[in-house]
């Protein structure tokens, strides 16, 4: 550890981390494997580090008080940083990437959209998604694998254009494609610090112009058509969906609107998309857990689809949801930059750092998880009593900045989970390595091709 003489001469104790001698292989680690090196430094060095990459330092929060404190009780002095600087470029001033007071407007808009209410109403909708699944992959059984990862993010769509927007997305697979473009190029840029410029016509660089304008034809549209929906229902007001209430808003500002388009297209399907492929990962990896699963839906569902009612009484399936957000959260690092000089865990941060809050490591940390790599369902049992602080566990993030959709996408999950395993069987494929990729969200990289199979 390092200390500091300050200007009143107060001692500031700079947070430990790998030595300066490291920084080619942070480097590469920054580049190839970031989780692996979240989680070296954050094993070695504690709940606060320093990692010195060049010119660039971040400093990782890895235990809960320390996240709490930038999160929560400090959240004012934390702006966004690292990676969704970079995707700005496509997704502008959405609820993502705003600040201050239009990030309080924006919010206040969007919240009723996720009440307790609206979320009991769109249950139909998501258990119907479910059911669509589940028909479209018994075409595939006795065929080849499936890539499931392709199929997760065509429900999640489904969901979003049935329950938020008014619109059919089933049929834009394309805005799948279009993200993953736009995630490959904010990280890039994050870890190039943003050395290499985007108008070089290099094939990420094309790639994610084409995705850019392509993201952009499809917000138009939706736009387009919820405009002519509100002149055919009467005014902006007669709609209850987020599009309507997003361009009545608006005023005829399309710049804005685009912008929370883009965003609610972003958030509203990649993450939980991504949970859904971890989950049938963990639960082809786990057969007894997934017996279990299956046998509390047909229990609980017999042979219908679920309701409001059963996500309390699918007890079992929601715990196994927990523990896979708890292994692999969609939203792995929450990346902010200090605004004035700041003290997180007793050590000094500088105006202008950047702080990565780091929730893959931080849901295994050894001194808050026992058997941390484990994946046990069996942890969030309702009867098992909690000891571990609150934010050792942060799935959906923390504070005023808590993720709005939290509830319906782990309604999707619940759901969708207990249909598929009551009704089929999925196998991976023998020999493939199943391998996360930490983008702006943590994905399976290179998709999730499965075998689909009778449930019997």
């Amino acid at each position: 550890m390092t200390v500091l003489a300050g200007a009143s001469s107060r001692v500031r104790r700079v947070p430990p981390g790998p030595p300066r001698s490291a920084t080619p292989r942070l480097l590469r680690q920054l580049f190839t494997d970031r989780l692996a090196l979240m989680s070296s430094t954050a094993s070695v060095y504690g709940d606060v580090a320093r990692i010195a990459i060049g010119p660039k330092a971040l400093y990782l929060v890895n235990g809960p008080d320390a996240a709490k404190h930038v999160l929560a009780d400090n959240h004012a002095n934390y702006h966004k940083g690292i990676g969704l600087v970079e995707a700005k470029k496509v997704i502008g001033d959405g609820l993502l990437t705003s600040e201050g007071e239009l990030w309080r407007r924006q919010r206040a808009l969007i919240q009723p959209a996720f009440q307790h209410k609206r979320i009991a109403a769109q249950a139909g909708a998501v258990a119907q998604e479910a059911g669509g699944l589940v028909a479209r992959l018994r075409e595939h059984i006795g065929a080849g694998p499936v890539e499931m990862t392709r199929e997760m993010t065509g429900l999640t769509l489904g969901v979003l254009g049935r329950t938020l927007l008014d619109s059919d997305l089933g049929d834009l697979e394309s805005i799948g494609h279009a993200f993953e473009a736009v995630q490959d190029q904010a990280m890039f840029e994050a870890v190039t610090l943003s050395m290499v410029p985007a108008w070089l016509p290099l094939p990420r660089q094309s790639r994610f112009r084409r995705a850019r304008a392509e993201l952009r034809n499809v917000v138009d549209d939706l736009i387009e058509a919820g405009v002519r929906r509100a002149r055919q229902d009467g005014g902006p007001e007669a709609g209850a969906d987020v599009l309507s209430s997003l361009i009545d808003s608006a005023g005829g500002q399309r710049g804005g609107l685009r912008d929370e388009l883009t965003t609610l297209l972003l958030a509203g399907h990649e993450t939980t998309a991504s949970t859904l492929s971890w989950a049938l990962h963990l639960l082809d990896r786990h057969p007894g857990v997934a017996r279990r699963l299956r046998a509390e839906a047909v229990d609980v569902l017999g042979d219908r689809l679920p309701e409001f009612a059963d996500l309390r009484r699918l007890t079992y399936t929601g715990m196994v949801v927990q523990e896979v957000l708890r292994l692999y959260p969609p939203v792995w690092l929450l990346p902010r930059v200090a605004l004035a000089d700041d003290e997180i865990g007793g050590y000094h941060v500088p105006a202008g750092a950047d702080v990565v809050v780091c929730p893959y490591t931080m849901h295994r940390h050894p001194g808050h998880w026992q058997d941390p790599g484990r994946f046990d369902p069996e942890r969030f049992a309702p009867d098992r009593p909690v000891t571990r602080p609150r934010y050792a566990y942060m799935p959906f993030g923390g504070g005023p900045r808590f993720c709005v959709g939290s509830n319906l996408g782990t309604m999707e999950a619940v759901f969708t989970i207990a249909v598929l395993m009551r009704d089929l069987r999925l196998t991976g494929v023998p020999g493939r390595r199943v391998v996360a990729e930490p983008m702006l969200s943590l994905r399976v990289r290179g998709g999730l091709p499965m075998t689909v199979h009778p449930a019997s």
